[in-house]
């Protein structure tokens, strides 16, 4: 199959794994020529390290490499980190190795000398393989009606996304699960963005944003005169999402009294506004999600067990990143090139012992945590070649005698020594706030008051 031209360049990306400066050199530049986008790489792991950043539609690997070898490479790399399809490259007359790249899964070899024909003639069908099984993939998974973009290749996360696709058609309730930073709302996104609904409001709501006093008005709206300040009536987030999707985030926060009307709104589908009134009508489809166990906080007498049934209807759960560490590669690639892009800085190289170290690491805090760390480290390495792994919330790097320690030096009051310290052990819990509150021995809607409170103070001394 020929290539594609675009514009005079190829669609088709390859990716040059050789030793020899020269023969590299050489091999992008014939490449090049004929319109393929190129890049290249002297070493194995380096190599297996760009593979695994799924950019690729082929690659050229030499069999002998300095890191890992190109048979190691073929041995390592794994069909869902990328579709690229590897074109061998043996020494001359060394047919062992030329049998065993095509053992271990090449789609052609090649023995030196390169043939430039041969050359192009195996990577343009290496390259239009790839864009095949893409295709055919993107067809059977229904990849393409995704609109909202959720990185991975994983099993892990394929599974989650499957679930998404069955049920974004119908009018379910959807229950969505997983640890802080696991990317629940992008989930409630990707639901609302391929439902028939898409052109209707996706509504977003942080159940635990809202005091408690406030967060019966806030979703079901209010009357003139209901309550003190209440000047004039007021629809509510439920109204809102009319005609759209409702997402209720760390629904596990919302105090048993709301929920009861919560329960009642889901089976009658009207709302009665706050200080009384007639019902309204309303046509919403509930995206509900929580970090918490419920059927625990339903056994602790926390949620109503009655709309616990209601909401658990089509439960997805979205895995850590420790459940899908095929991912971690995929997404700090993600991520490096839209901080570079968004700070206007050339963006530095993960190394493979910076990516090995990333994968090997935890995550605590999950993609979120990536997320942060990648963009720390842009702006720490910018203008250097590389990325290190420091990753920023691991225990040690704060100890509590230092904050002591600064608190004396800058003489702080101790509503300043309060916050810092909380902020301190939230970003030792990776930004999971219920191990926080766990760890300060306070209730975690607790812990969120005292938040909303520091960023009003914020606001205050900024206005």
């Amino acid at each position: 199959m020929p290539h594609k031209p675009v514009d005079g360049r190829s669609v088709y990306r390859v990716l040059v794994v050789e030793a020899d400066s020269g023969v590299r050199a050489g091999l992008a530049a014939v490449l090049d020529e004929r319109g393929f986008r190129v890049e290249a790489c002297g070493r194995g792991d380096e190599g297996l390290v760009r593979l695994r950043e799924g950019r690729f539609d082929a690659a050229v690997l030499a069999t002998r490499l300095p890191g890992i070898s190109g048979l190691e490479v073929l041995s390592r790399i794994d069909p869902l980190e990328t579709d690229a399809r590897l074109v061998a490259v043996a020494g001359e007359g060394d047919v062992g190795d030329a049998v065993e790249a095509m053992h271990r899964g090449a789609a052609d070899c090649l023995a030196r000398p390169i043939q430039t024909d041969r050359l192009i003639d195996a990577v343009t069908r290496a390259a239009a393989e790839s864009e095949r099984r893409r295709s055919l993939r993107r067809r059977e998974e229904g990849e393409d009606d995704l609109r909202v973009p959720i990185i991975g290749r994983s099993p892990a996360i394929r599974r989650a996304l499957g679930l998404v696709r069955r049920v974004a058609p119908t009018r379910s309730t959807v229950l969505v699960t997983g640890e802080t930073g696991t990317g629940k709302e992008l989930i409630a996104r990707a639901i609302h963005e391929i439902s028939p609904r898409a052109e209707g409001p996706f509504v977003a709501v942080v159940c635990s944003a809202l005091p408690e006093s406030l967060l019966e008005a806030e979703l079901f709206g209010h009357r003139k005169g209901s309550f003190t300040g209440a000047h004039a009536d007021r629809p509510g987030l439920v109204e809102e999402a009319h005609g759209g999707t409702l997402f209720l985030d760390e629904l596990a926060t919302i105090p048993v009294d709301v929920q009861v009307k919560l329960l009642r709104v889901l089976e009658e589908r009207r709302i009665r506004r706050v200080g009384g009134g007639g019902t309204v009508p309303v046509d919403f489809r509930l995206v509900a999600a929580t970090n918490e166990d419920l059927e625990e906080a339903v056994e602790e007498g926390r949620f109503r067990e009655d709309l616990f049934y209601r909401l658990n209807v089509f439960p997805i759960r979205v895995p850590p990143l420790r459940e899908r560490r095929e991912d971690i590669a995929l997404l700090a690639e993600h991520f490096r090139r839209r901080f570079a892009e968004e700070n206007d800085v050339e963006a530095p190289a993960i190394l493979p012992e910076t990516l090995v170290r990333m994968q090997e690491y935890p995550w605590p805090g999950n993609v979120r945590e990536l997320e942060h760390f990648v963009e720390r480290a842009m702006l720490l390495y910018a203008g250097q070649s590389a990325i290190r792994f420091e990753p920023t919330t691991r225990r040690g790097r704060g100890k509590a005698g230092d904050l002591l320690s600064r608190a004396e030096d800058e003489v702080w009051d101790l509503d300043r020594l309060e916050r810092e310290y909380i902020l301190r052990v939230l970003e030792e819990a990776g930004g999971n706030r219920t191990r926080a509150a766990e760890i300060l021995g306070v209730h975690r809607r607790t812990l969120a008051r005292r938040m909303e409170r520091y960023r009003e103070r914020r606001r205050s001394s900024r206005g």
